[in-house]
């Protein structure tokens, strides 16, 4: 049972109502207060509005699954994770983790075996949480790392994970111009295709941001290099 005062919150994301209930009932047994949610969309926007202090987190959810709910919510987050998985492959477990679960339980799994593992990482220190990544401007383009938003003049601009990935590696380093390879190590990790991949992606890119190729504000073409970002002027 929790010590008296404040009630913690949980945050429960399952889509099985029947489980989420059920595990509800068990974690307000112990003294939390407890939101639930039946999709990852759902789950990762009560999250980010409520600020739980623990999340259990289905792994196979509609939508937006478990894996990547959790990076969102690492985004802005540092409540215990607890990662729920039907799959019992190693693989899966280390995938959930590694994106910043604390633990996971295998279903099926008995309420009181789960209840203790929430027992456990609320008695676990968190670490010292890590230095804040500044939004990073050029011009009237904006790039927010951590919660992986671009805004170009105040207005959300929609890009694919690639799109970002690439946005993300030529802005940490506006200096740098990056060659196709060395982008292609930064955001695909190993490829063994055409490297002009790059180029089409780098084209998507500035097509959503408004960008001239011959003469890029945001994205700027190097010369027998690659590329580098602008300033936006």
């Amino acid at each position: 049972m929790i010590a008296s005062g404040p009630r913690p919150l949980a945050l429960v994301v399952d889509d099985e109502a029947p489980l989420a209930a059920l595990v509800r009932s068990y974690l307000e047994r112990e003294g939390f207060e407890v939101e639930t949610a039946g999709d990852g969309e759902t789950g990762v926007r009560v999250a980010r509005e409520r600020l739980p202090d623990v999340i259990v987190l289905d792994l196979m959810l509609p939508g937006l699954d478990g894996i990547e709910a959790c990076r969102q919510i690492r985004t802005f987050s540092d409540a215990y994770i607890l990662m729920l998985t039907a799959k019992a492959e190693e693989v899966d477990k280390i995938i959930g983790l590694s994106t910043g679960a604390d633990d996971y339980v295998t279903k099926p799994f008995s309420p009181g075996e789960l209840v203790a593992r929430v027992r456990a990482l609320m008695r676990r220190p968190r670490e010292a949480a890590a230095p804040a990544i500044a939004v990073r401007h050029f011009g009237d383009l904006e790039v927010d790392p951590l919660a992986r938003e671009v805004r170009k003049g105040g207005a959300s601009v929609e890009l694919t994970r690639l799109e970002f990935a690439l946005l993300e590696a030529l802005s940490e380093q506006p200096r740098v111009a990056f060659s196709r390879q060395q982008l292609l190590e930064r955001v695909w990790g190993s490829w063994f295709g055409d490297e002009h991949v790059v180029d089409v992606h780098l084209a998507n890119l500035r097509r959503k941001l408004g960008d001239d190729a011959r003469a890029g504000r945001y994205i700027r073409t190097v010369r027998g290099v690659g590329y580098r970002m602008g300033t936006g002027e």
